[in-house]
C-alpha cells in the first residue's frame, strides 16, 4: 500500500528532522525543505498529499507560500507556528491553512491532526452524486463549476481559497436554510476544529466582496448566515 506522502518546509533542521523521524515512525513518507523556495520547488517534484508548512520562514514568509501553493495545487496544509494569538490563527486559515498546530507540539498530536485532515479532505471530495461533465450552477451571472472547483463572473474566474469555495457551495446548496456560525464551521472546516467562530465572519465578508453578493448571503442577526432561497 502506497505511504501517504508528507512535505516538511521548515527552516530549522532539528525540528524538520524530528517530524520526519517521528512521522516516518507513524507511517508516513516525509521530505523536508528548509526554506520556501526549497519548499515550493519539491512540491512539483514529491507531489505530496499534505504539506506541514512553517510560519516563520528565512526568505519568505510562510504564508505567502500558503497562499501560492493553494492558488496552483489542491494540497491540504497545516500550519506549524509559535504564534498562539486568535488573529493569526485566522490570518493563517484565511490564507488556505486547513488547520494549525502552536509550537511547542506533541507529535501525537500532529500525526493526529494530519489524519484528520486527509480525512476531512477526502470526505469533501466524494460527491453525494457524480457531476456531469461540464455543469454549471447558474445564478445572477455567477457560474460555480462544482467538479473544476471554479466560480466566474461574467466567463472570468474569481479568486477564491478553498475554505471560500465550499462555503459558498454549503450555502447555495442548502439556499433558505439558517445556519450558525458553529454549524458551518462543522460543515465546512471539520467537527473537530477548534478555531473561533469569527472566522466564518471574515469569510462571509470576503466572499460577499468578491462575488458582489451582499444580497444573496444574509445575516440573520443573533443567528448566523443563510443563501437567499431565490437567486434567478
Amino acid at each position: 500500500m502506497e505511504k501517504t506522502r508528507l512535505l516538511i518546509i521548515e527552516d530549522e533542521a532539528a525540528i524538520a528532522d524530528l517530524l520526519a523521524y517521528g512521522l516516518n515512525r507513524e507511517g508516513f513518507e516525509t521530505f523536508t525543505a528548509l526554506s520556501a523556495a526549497e519548499g515550493l520547488l519539491k512540491i512539483g517534484q514529491v507531489r505530496p498529499d499534505l504539506l506541514l508548512l512553517d510560519w516563520m520562514l528565512p526568505d519568505l514568509s510562510g504564508l505567502e507560500v500558503c497562499r501560492q501553493v493553494t492558488a496552483s495545487y489542491n494540497i491540504p496544509i497545516i500550519m506549524i507556528t509559535a504564534k498562539s494569538d486568535i488573529t493569526d490563527k485566522i490570518q493563517g486559515l484565511e490564507y488556505g491553512a486547513d488547520d494549525y498546530i502552536t509550537k511547542p507540539f506533541d507529535l501525537r498530536e500532529v500525526a493526529v491532526r494530519i489524519r484528520t485532515v486527509l480525512r476531512r479532505v477526502s470526505q469533501a471530495n466524494v460527491p453525494a452524486e457524480k457531476p456531469a461533465a461540464g455543469s454549471v450552477i447558474r445564478f445572477r451571472g455567477i457560474e460555480i463549476v462544482e467538479h473544476e472547483r471554479i466560480v466566474k463572473i461574467g466567463g472570468e474566474a474569481v479568486d477564491l481559497t478553498p475554505k471560500e469555495f465550499d462555503l459558498l457551495l454549503t450555502l447555495y446548496k442548502y439556499r433558505g436554510k439558517i445556519f450558525t456560525r458553529t454549524e458551518l464551521l462543522d460543515f465546512v472546516w471539520g467537527y473537530d476544529y477548534t478555531g473561533d467562530t469569527r472566522t466564518v465572519d471574515i469569510h462571509i465578508q470576503r466572499l460577499r466582496k468578491k462575488l458582489g453578493a451582499g444580497d444573496l448571503i444574509v445575516t440573520v442577526f443573533g443567528v448566523g448566515y443563510k443563501f437567499e432561497k431565490q437567486v434567478d
